[in-house]
């Protein structure tokens, strides 16, 4: 079977995303990028003897790329081996992606146009001419709505075509000045063999008058960089001499534009001008008194919503848990085996899939914002809010992010071009707490709130870990980056309504990484806490115990002292040793070992805390339908402590993968210094003055 590659290009948000998850039959493969934190979207789908591959590169405004994901798109554009690029431009703004295109058609690669977003455009009684855009380009040209599903299937057959058949001839042609130029570069170009092929010569004689590094770095060490040099710099001077401008990579920019103006006057029906749902929805959403209660009303809603419809559920998986349990104690033989799975692995990772429901109710609410637009009228809105405290408008979008996960948050803060802004926005978006804290936080709640109360406990913690946040980052831009953020700049998209299919699979994505995680790395350390934790076997506990529990008659009194052994027995342990060494760390805010131990587990991740906790204190039988280890946390930790530990969970290191993304992000030592030691430092102290503030107020 033959394979056909494609590079999926365009620039943010045109909805390619959107493309690949409507494309019907395909396997979807979800990795990143060699050697980078870029996530890489790779679609493969099989048709009339081929294997297409469809690699979805991240949005590029630009080839004179700046921020890391364009870098990266650059490099798989010039780089890797591919057979056509697909180009997706979103209809409402052509004449802008446009000048994308341009520069993708000057690498004279097989190239198709794909025209997305076209329903919108239509609906405001606007059109776009696919024949005359064909025949101006000389590319293939497809009009869709992914939304919609139109136009969706027809990329499949159009690849396979303009795989088949030979490369159109080149349609693309500047200023005759700028030709010219470009005709004495390519005849320099042609002296080395490395630039034999004429449309390969032309694209780097384009880039080089584009003023781009990378293809100058390619040519300083070839024999005809003297020449090449020299001419360079009197074409340089002699074009923006008689051009006006102040680089060739204006004059470049400027002809790019005009073309695609002359396109979208020629191929383009315009709208007729009138007020735009998104107009009327702006002037209530982005109110500069209405808009912030509007969006923490939406926040509050979410965490409402994730609390009372995600505990629905956690019961039946628990009890499902607890029956494979059983079932596990009563086909294996006693043993260590049996012990691992049934007392270990199942409950941990039990305890953590349970939360599961809770998860995708906040990713799916993110997740609507962003599709629907509001996200980046929310980064507007709160712009000057945020530069009270050292930050841009635009670090709003990491910040909510990191409410999902805090490894892709440090990746969008590349968005934030100013070097201090960004690093400020990363050492603060710890405390936006990511969903791996959530199952820690739901069963704290779930031991020592009233259920009633439950979701506005909810909302308060991640409140407060936000104006935490806030507070900090206006104390290190004061103290350690003086000066003022960035100016805000963003593009503001229209509302849209949420593709369902596209939410469905970034929902099935993210709970397939879940449970990936809950059954590989939670399960390995679960597997390690009962290793700990059973090990070494005290005999002689165990047959004091047995003596005194054989003499009892009554069942209730059984069971008391069974659990006392098992207690017993946890703090003879390699676990309860280690509990025991670091417990005056934690003494101060009321942890025991079993709380400390817990902490320690959760820098490997948070859901760990939770399995922890179920293995250190979810002891003895348990009626299927009790939560045990709700019950075991009230009977041995105190509401103060409770706190203490919410506090802790809500402000400390985050995971090692977080962790290992910040160390990947940021270069400098010292940053990374800090970074380890500040946050736990900071969650010690504020949770040392909340216990005792509470142990005032008589908790």
């Amino acid at each position: 079977m033959k394979t056909i590659k494609v590079a999926l290009a365009g620039q943010p948000n045109v909805g390619k995303s959107s493309i690949i998850n409507s494309m019907t039959g395909a396997r979807l493969h979800v990795g990143n990028f060699s050697g980078v934190t870029v996530e890489k979207k790779e679609v493969f789908i099989e048709k009339e003897g081929y294997e297409i591959e469809i690699v979805d590169l991240p949005g590029i405004y630009s080839l004179n790329a700046y921020t890391p994901e364009e870098h990266v798109a650059k490099k798989f554009l010039f780089e890797e081996d591919y057979d056509l690029i697909v180009n997706v431009v979103d209809a409402n703004t052509l004449s802008r992606n446009l000048i994308f295109t341009m520069q993708l058609m000057d690498m004279q690669k097989k190239m198709i146009l794909v025209v997305n977003m076209i329903d919108e455009v239509e609906k405001q009684g606007g059109k776009v001419d696919k024949e005359k855009l064909e025949e101006l380009l000389g590319i293939p040209v497809i009009l869709t709505s992914a939304k919609e599903q139109r136009g969706v299937d027809q990329i499949i057959d159009q690849v396979i075509a303009t795989y088949e058949e030979p490369k159109p001839k080149n349609k693309l042609y500047y200023d005759e000045r700028i030709e010219e130029q470009i005709e004495k570069i390519v005849k320099i170009l042609h002296k080395s063999p490395h630039f034999k092929d004429a449309d390969y010569a032309r694209f780097i004689a384009i880039r080089l008058l584009d003023r781009d590094e990378d293809i100058y770095k390619i040519i300083h060490d070839l024999p005809i960089f003297i020449e090449l040099h020299e001419l360079l710099g009197k074409i340089y001077r002699e074009l923006e001499l008689e051009f006006d401008e102040e680089s060739t990579s204006d004059i470049l920019s400027d002809e790019r534009y005009a073309l695609s103006k002359a396109l979208v006057m020629e191929a383009l029906k315009s709208p007729p001008k009138k007020v735009t749902l998104t107009d009327r929805l702006d002037k209530l959403l982005i109110h500069p008194i209405f808009g912030l209660p509007i969006f923490l009303f939406f926040m509050w809603l979410l965490f409402q919503l994730t609390f009372e419809i995600g505990s629905i559920p956690m019961d039946w998986i628990d009890a499902a848990f607890t029956e494979i349990s059983n079932l596990v104690k009563a086909v294996l033989p006693e043993g260590a085996i049996q012990s691992v799975l049934a007392d270990g692995v199942i409950p941990a990772v039990g305890s953590i899939i349970m939360f599961l429901p809770n998860i995708l109710i906040l990713f799916m609410g993110i997740n609507l914002l962003e599709q629907t637009g509001y996200m980046a009228r929310t980064a507007f809105l709160l712009d000057g809010f945020m530069k009270k405290f050292g930050l841009q408008g635009k670090a709003f979008i990491p910040l909510v992010s990191g409410f999902g996960c805090t490894v892709p948050a440090y990746m969008a803060a590349r968005t934030l071009k100013n070097p201090t802004d960004r690093i400020i926005t990363m050492l603060v978006l710890g405390f936006m707490s990511c969903s791996a804290r959530l199952p820690v936080y739901v069963l704290l709640i779930g031991a020592f709130f009233p259920a009633s109360h439950a979701g506005n406990i909810l909302f308060i913690i991640y409140i407060s870990g936000a104006i935490l946040g806030l507070i900090v980052a206006k104390i290190l831009r004061t103290v350690l980056f003086k000066g003022e953020p960035e100016p805000f700049v963003m593009e503001m998209p229209p509302y849209r309504f949420p593709s369902m299919k596209a939410l469905g699979m970034e929902l099935w994505i993210k709970a397939k990484l879940f449970l990936k995680k809950a059954g590989t790395f939670i399960a390995g350390a679960s597997m390690i806490i009962w290793f700990l934790s059973s090990y070494p076997h005290d005999t002689a506990i165990e047959q004091s115990y047995t003596q005194k529990i054989e003499a009892v008659q009554d069942k209730s009194k059984k069971e008391e002292l069974l659990n006392e052994m098992v207690s017993k027995e946890l703090e003879a342990s390699y676990l309860g040793e280690i509990g025991k060494t670091i417990e005056p760390i934690f003494a101060p805010i009321g942890f025991d070992w079993r709380m400390s131990v817990a902490v320690v587990a959760g820098l490997a991740a948070k859901e760990v805390v939770v399995s922890t906790l179920a293995t250190l204190y979810a002891v003895g039988d348990a009626d299927e339908r009790s939560n045990t280890l709700i019950q075991r946390l009230r009977e041995n930790v105190s509401f103060k402590a409770a706190i203490a530990l919410i506090v802790i969970i809500m402000i400390y290191s985050p995971c090692i993968a977080a962790m290992s993304t910040f160390w990947a992000e940021v270069p400098q030592w010292a940053w990374r210094g800090f970074y380890l030691v500040y946050p736990n430092v900071l969650a010690w102290l504020a949770a040392f003055s909340v216990y005792n503030f509470l142990d005032l107020m008589g908790y």
